[in-house]
């Protein structure tokens, strides 16, 4: 199902599967803050520590605070956690993180970015997995490779949406002028298929379960030409945690056990898709258990670095949004970077 853009890197020099290299990568996560792990265990010995957590419930990837807080992970942590069902926008979503309204909440780091160089007080402390981000094509017209894209109208559910601005940057680091060589056009996301049936559109750019979905209910209509989870992102970030700054500095150890619930139940995610699903399924009843499954087995719950790591890796997308212009050009994606990441392991 899966097909990369054709330039991005892949390695073939291994017959490990992508899976099994995650796996490895996962256990080497968790072994590397072992002493973190213990650290936290008797941190969370005494009364728990009561904080809010901002999600949304209607983004599947973000199963792992379900599973955090169904499984007892957050409490086991030493967390006793209200989970926020957020529906507004990110920068809403950092402004309640900075303003206290929330201590912390995931979302796509792709989302996040510009409105962190802005000012708000907030702090990249974690991750939850890598890829989720899509592009199809629509077959009849013509449209199987990224290559074949110039001249083309390209639907998205919004025009500053994070597949838009992934693959946006991925075609203009291939020579395409995203703003003269393609068009965006705006629809409802339940709605892209029928624009691409009409022939308004001749790819679509999203994220999952909709992409999913649109295959799904259109079998044989379109096809993969580029996923956020393969190539040079394969082993890359998505969605990420993030922090009030003002919690991070005088509640550490809160942070830490977080991070540590996030990866844990990460984790499980990966190694149980299957209960993932079903404990996820009550907040999506539109999608059936097995799609589901499908879906959590797709994106890499391995990948959720932190320290030196996570922060490398939030420069690496803040050099990509730099070049393609969406941070200002007086941003040095470095010390960005650097700002707004914590190790709050350490």
């Amino acid at each position: 199902m899966k097909k990369d853009l054709p330039s991005l890197e892949q390695d073939t020099s291994s017959s490990w599967s992508r899976r099994d290299i995650l796996r490895a990568g996962g256990a080497a996560a968790l072994a590397g803050i072992g002493g973190s792990l213990a650290a936290g265990s008797a941190w969370s010995a005494g009364a728990p520590h009561k904080l809010t957590f901002a999600w949304s419930a209607v983004a599947f990837c973000l199963s792992p605070v379900v599973v955090a807080q169904e499984k007892g992970i957050f409490e086991k942590n030493g967390l006793q956690v209200e989970l926020l069902n957020w529906g507004g926008s990110t920068d809403q979503l950092l402004e309640a993180l900075a303003t206290g309204k929330a201590d912390v909440g995931v979302g796509l780091i792709h989302r996040w970015l510009k409105p962190l160089e802005s000012g708000f007080d907030v702090k990249v402390i974690g991750a939850a997995h890598g890829g989720c981000l899509r592009m199809v094509g629509v077959k009849d017209a013509g449209v199987t490779d990224w290559k074949q894209l110039k001249g083309k109208t390209i639907g998205v559910s919004d025009l500053n949406s994070p597949a838009k601005n992934f693959f946006a940057i991925h075609l203009a680091k291939r020579g395409v002028n995203i703003d003269k060589d393609v068009e965006w056009r705006v629809y409802p996301a339940d709605l892209l298929d029928v624009a691409a049936k009409k022939g308004e559109i001749q790819a679509i750019a999203d994220g999952d379960p909709n992409v999913y979905l649109i295959e799904k209910r259109n079998q044989g209509v379109f096809t993969e030409i580029g996923n956020s989870g393969i190539g040079e992102y394969k082993d890359k970030i998505c969605c990420i945690t993030g922090a009030r700054g003002e919690f991070v500095r005088n509640n550490k150890p809160a942070a830490a056990a977080v991070v540590r619930s996030i990866i844990q139940a990460s984790e499980y995610v990966a190694e149980n898709p299957n209960e993932a699903a079903k404990l996820y399924a009550k907040y999506s009843p539109k999608v059936p258990v097995e799609d589901l499954r499908a879906l959590l087995t797709d994106l890499t719950y391995h990948n959720h670095p932190t320290g030196n790591v996570l922060r490398s890796e939030v420069e690496y997308f803040a050099r990509d949004f730099h070049t393609a212009g969406v941070l200002k050009k007086s941003t040095d994606p470095a010390r960005f970077a650097s700002h707004v990441t914590v190790d709050v392991l350490a």
